[in-house]
């Protein structure tokens, strides 16, 4: 059995933590007002986003390492995923760069780049996201933002066809690690929502970004299983380092060997 088969069954079977994304207790983005926002989908025509991620460079999304899988291509410049919109760009992803570290069980060091066959054509619905600093820190009682497709309830058995976002508060790295005591880690890890407020993301949008003054801060990894906040977002300014080297190695003919690579 291959490496990346392997992980992708251990993500079916997690514990009662569940990978992250649907956004509950949110409202309608205004159209286009998060234009790095990209909807990761297989080639099935009208397909749900499987997961969520953001551009950050013209030709690479970055999402979570959990989403590894068919990803055939990234739909970018979306508001309503179930119609044709003019200002959509559907690219084909040519190859995806999966985090060395990245061990499912736990979700440690969930985050992966996926290259895309072409550079995207940057327009007013379609832009870059900034990542943080090196020494970026998000403190407690900071309001962000998520957003994503997918449903908008636990009981809701359809994705959302158009974009939802919702505000979170930052919490205190022990409300997270007293929630998930094996697997969050405050090194490479961030803790968001309200425990007394339904509002966060659930299942359906992994990968995603966590944003705190237009700024990608996390990425969408994974909460309880109902849905109840708070819920844990891979904390991008820990992975920097990866990020810059992997996108700059690439030149369009040589591969970065040194972090695990998948063909889609």
């Amino acid at each position: 059995m291959s490496l990346f088969l392997l992980l992708i069954l251990l993500a079916c079977f997690l514990p009662p933590r569940t990978q992250a994304g649907e956004i509950i207790g949110g409202h309608e983005a205004r159209r286009h007002s998060r234009p790095y926002m990209a909807c990761l989908r297989t080639s099935k025509k009208r397909s749900e986003c499987l997961c969520g991620g953001f551009l950050i460079r013209e030709d690479f999304v970055l999402t979570a390492a959990h989403c590894i899988g068919s990803l055939y291509r990234v739909t970018l410049g979306a508001h309503d995923i179930s119609k044709k919109e003019r200002t959509q760009q559907v690219i084909p992803v040519s190859r995806g760069f999966l985090h060395p570290n990245y061990t499912a069980e736990k979700s440690a060091n969930d985050i992966m780049l996926l290259k895309l066959a072409r550079k995207a054509k940057l327009t007013s619905a379609v832009q870059l996201l900034s990542l943080p600093s090196p020494r970026a820190q998000v403190r407690p009682g900071q309001v962000c933002s998520v957003a994503g497709w997918g449903r908008a309830a636990p009981y809701h058995q359809k994705s959302s066809n158009i974009l939802l976002e919702v505000n979170l508060t930052m919490q205190d790295d022990y409300q997270c690690q007293s929630r998930f005591p094996e697997e969050y880690i405050k090194a490479t890890q961030l803790c968001a929502g309200d425990p007394n407020l339904r509002k966060g993301a659930f299942l359906g949008d992994s990968g995603g970004p966590l944003v705190c003054k237009n700024v990608a801060q996390g990425i969408v990894s994974y909460g309880e299983e109902h849905g109840v906040p708070p819920g844990v977002y891979t904390k991008i300014s820990s992975f920097l380092p990866w990020i810059h080297k992997t996108m700059q190695r690439w030149n369009g003919r040589r591969l970065n060997r040194k972090a695990p690579t998948f063909p889609v």
